[in-house]
């Protein structure tokens, strides 16, 4: 059976491809589709397939995923491009006769008030009228999404955010990659919606306290409104757009948005979520 990942090369890409390894597929079976190969040697080292494809070229995206029986499709990071990239690979997984696509979304996808949401939202619909089977796994946060600027939380002694007190259910990164191989490897998950998220269903408040566990010394939350967080965000040097659409995420936090009490994730990778401590630990 031969496994496609998009994005290979990418933080989580690279981890979906280490737990499909972890799960016994051979890394001959394993079909890692870059943008830029030299970023994906190590890879090819290791007797992965390396294929080349940019998102927009749907001949070269055919071509990479020939042969493939299953897809894990990595949302892509462009905001504002996402939609049009995963309707071509979606097209081209079709063109090239795939039976499975995994698709890497959001949350509550199809009704969050998460701006974030939209291009997701949008490929799940995409999918559902292309005629491949398909699951969505619907990713909650990272708690890496929080480790960031981890040095400059403990020194100021504040973590800042617009989340209120709604819960954060967050897992590691490589919990959602765990989740995206299982359903890769497994049988039985045609037309599955999976709501994943961790087991600390924390609130900042909470995440300043397990930080300040960690550190060993004081970090307390600072509520910021929506409005002020986006500033801030601009601040540090991200493009407004993108610090619109985070401080619009990050207030949804309030609304629920990031919250689940599904269990999905442990169901799937057979474990409890890794505790938050030992994220920040490996940051």
């Amino acid at each position: 059976m031969s496994i496609a990942v998009t994005g290979a090369t990418g933080n989580l890409g690279q981890l979906v491809v280490e737990a499909l390894i972890s799960r016994g597929i051979p890394a001959s079976d394993i079909v890692a589709v870059v943008r830029n190969p030299e970023k994906a040697a190590d890879l090819a080292a290791r007797g992965i397939v390396v294929r080349q494809a940019d998102y927009a070229d749907a001949a070269a995206l055919e071509a990479a995923l020939g042969g493939v029986d299953k897809l894990v499709l990595i949302s892509g990071s462009e905001v504002g491009s996402r939609l049009a990239q995963h309707t071509n690979i979606i097209d081209a997984a079709k063109a090239a006769g795939i039976g499975f696509i995994a698709y890497t979304s959001i949350l509550d996808a199809q009704d969050t008030p998460m701006k974030l949401a939209a291009e997701h939202k949008a490929t799940e619909d995409v999918l559902a009228k292309s005629g491949i089977p398909f699951a969505l796994l619907r990713n909650g946060w990272y708690w890496e999404n929080f480790t960031n600027d981890l040095s400059g939380v403990i020194e100021r002694g504040a973590l800042v955010g617009a989340g209120a007190d709604g819960k954060i259910a967050a897992a590691a990164r490589a919990d959602y990659a765990d989740a995206a191989a299982a359903v890769a490897t497994t049988d039985g998950h045609e037309g599955a919606v999976y709501e994943l998220g961790g087991d600390e269903r924390l609130t900042y408040a909470e995440l300043a306290e397990k930080v300040t566990e960690f550190a060993g010394k004081p970090v307390e939350y600072q509520f910021v409104s929506e409005a002020a967080y986006e500033g801030i965000l601009e601040s540090v040097g991200l493009p407004a757009p993108v610090a619109q659409i985070l401080a619009d995420s990050d207030a949804a936090i309030a609304k629920g948005a990031l919250d689940t009490a599904s269990g999905d994730l442990q169901k799937l990778i057979g474990r409890n979520s890794t505790p938050v401590i030992e994220v920040l630990r490996q940051a």
